[in-house]
């Protein structure tokens, strides 16, 4: 029903327009009595041949929900009952910002894709701590990022900021500095500024009575030998995992109106799938599984899925499939692992 009804008539709308109706709509379903139940009961799957355990954490299913669709965690308990495994929140920044002008969210429709350039729009990162105070038993990341104001010489700041701040609310981290869409951030995916940085982060983490793990995301547009840096810095920082992999500056092999692929921003979606799997495979096959990968990009469905966990992902996420798909996907997915 969702394909062949609900979305055509989603798509004839503005795509943020739709997003924050969605949230509406969704939250409004969870104040009907009983509804929340309802949906739990018809699109979670609970069988402890899906659990997982990643990074000294407990999965109850190996499918999330990636950064950037509850930026503000204001939604994290009624996602949860679609079935997802893990809810990532953000990203955050310690200050409030409006992010990009719009329009700044498109589709692919023709690709299955969606290009962004939203820019870190959230309320920051303490209105975001207090909704996940409120939290009841769903598994939390908190993907945190810096103000678009902030040099990146200071960026160490902002992160410690908000890992401050999200410490005792999330189960684990994640650092984002491969968004394309905030200026110059990508510049500390390089090797010297992305090893000070985790290390202060891991520094603040020893600090604390018990630490939590951190990971962190990365380019679908690395070099292999980047990629390899990503590997010493992951065995020099100790950090506990890769997400792999966030959105791409590549339009390779499009098919929608160039009015669409020439805009600026990042991509995700089914273009990203093949790309996505290369790099997952590349850091699984590399490192000699030294490290936890959770693998994003491109999956829409159970095979998607199985070809990510086959090159290395020990978990996986999904956005993009979310919005294509539909939210019975995450059940099918979970099947197919089971």
């Amino acid at each position: 029903m969702y394909k062949r009804l609900i979305r055509p008539l989603l798509f004839l709308f503005d795509p943020e327009g739709v997003h924050y109706f969605s949230f509406a709509a969704i939250r409004f379903l969870h104040r009907v009595p009983f509804m929340g139940s309802l949906i739990r009961v018809f699109f979670t799957s609970k069988d402890p041949a899906l659990e997982r355990e990643v990074f000294g954490l407990r999965f109850p299913n190996p499918v999330g929900l990636a950064a950037g669709f509850d930026k503000d965690a204001k939604l994290y308990h009624e996602l949860a009952n679609f079935g997802f495994g893990f809810i990532e929140i953000g990203t955050v920044t310690p200050k409030p910002q409006g992010g990009n002008p719009k329009p700044r969210l498109f589709r692919l429709k023709q690709d299955k894709g969606i290009i962004n350039r939203m820019g870190f729009n959230n309320e920051g990162v303490v209105a975001a701590a207090k909704r996940l105070k409120k939290n009841k038993g769903v598994l939390i990341g908190g993907n945190i990022g810096k103000n678009k104001t902030t040099p990146n010489d200071q960026a160490q700041d902002d992160y410690l900021i908000c890992f401050d701040a999200l410490f005792d609310v999330v189960d684990y981290f994640v650092v984002n500095v491969s968004s394309p869409n905030t200026p110059n951030l990508r510049d500390l995916q390089e090797k010297e500024p992305l090893t000070k940085l985790l290390n202060v982060l891991q520094k603040r983490n020893s600090d604390k009575a018990s630490r939590k793990p951190i990971l962190l995301k990365i380019a679908p547009d690395l070099s292999n030998s980047q990629l390899d840096d990503i590997i010493d810095i992951v065995a020099d920082t100790h950090i506990d995992g890769v997400i792999a992999t966030n959105t791409t500056l590549s339009r390779d092999g499009l098919n929608s109106s160039t009015e669409l692929t020439e805009q600026a921003g990042g991509l995700s979606g089914k273009p990203l799938t093949k790309r996505s799997t290369e790099v997952i495979s590349y850091l699984h096959t590399q490192s000699k599984a030294a490290f936890p990968i959770v693998g994003v990009g491109g999956i829409h469905t159970p095979a998607d899925v199985q070809e990510k966990l086959a090159a290395g992902a020990s978990l996986v996420q999904l956005y993009t499939g979310f919005v294509y798909e539909g939210p019975a996907v995450v059940k099918r997915m979970n099947r197919a692992i089971k």
